[in-house]
């Protein structure tokens, strides 16, 4: 029975590659060949769709400015081992934004492999999507003094006039703090962002004149 090397050696080792080349593409997972430093050699279009590119603009770019791993001590781990020269698979969880700015996340793998035991390590990077994150919350500590005085005279039903003569502001730099608190929490309107704002924990629940949190 012919070998693997004995078949490449009675046929032509180009059109072999090239056959190769085409199983690569038409992988359907996202998978990459890079070099060790992490380097895009080659992509499939699977890997480019991620991006919302062509495969082809995707070689040069360094795998790890892409996808932003979980831990930085998986990538030290990785890095040492392939300098040792340790062939094995080395899996990580990552994160990366999507071209329409979804943010996603799902587990990169690295393969070490070569042409044959002697020749330099590549990586063979595989990536499982495993879905979309959430946004981060936003937390009451990006909330400045200035802000928490204003939802809270807000909350009191002042006026925007009486906020600013408050707070020592002009109107519309209260506007422009209610806009700013607005557009972050996605709040429609001035009874919305109070709301959004005693859920937060910005303004103290069960207080009356309503007071920061």
């Amino acid at each position: 029975m012919d070998t693997p090397q004995d078949i490449l050696d009675k046929g032509d080792l180009v059109d072999w590659r090239n056959r190769a080349l085409l199983v690569f593409d038409r992988v359907p997972v996202p998978a990459a060949v890079c070099r060790t430093d992490g380097v895009m050699l080659l992509a499939n279009p699977a890997m480019a769709t991620e991006w919302g590119t062509s495969p082809g603009r995707l070689p040069g770019r360094n795998v790890l400015e892409l996808f932003h791993p979980s831990s930085a001590g998986q990538v030290h781990r990785i890095v040492e081992a392939v300098r040792l020269g340790h062939r094995s698979r080395y899996p990580m969880r990552v994160h990366w934004s999507a071209p329409d700015d979804r943010e996603r996340y799902g587990e990169l793998t690295a393969d070490t492999v070569s042409d044959s035991a002697d020749a330099p390590l590549w990586l063979l990077v595989l990536l499982k999507v495993l879905g979309d994150r959430e946004p981060p919350r936003r937390t009451p500590e990006e909330v400045s003094p200035a802000e928490r005085r204003i939802l809270a005279l807000a909350a009191g039903g002042a006026t925007t006039e009486r906020i600013a003569r408050s707070v020592g502001l002009t109107v519309d730099g209260v506007n422009y703090h209610l806009t700013r608190l607005s557009r972050r929490w996605d709040a429609p309107n001035r009874a919305a962002l109070v709301a959004r704002a005693y859920v937060l924990g910005v303004l103290a629940p069960g207080v009356w004149p309503p007071a920061p949190g």
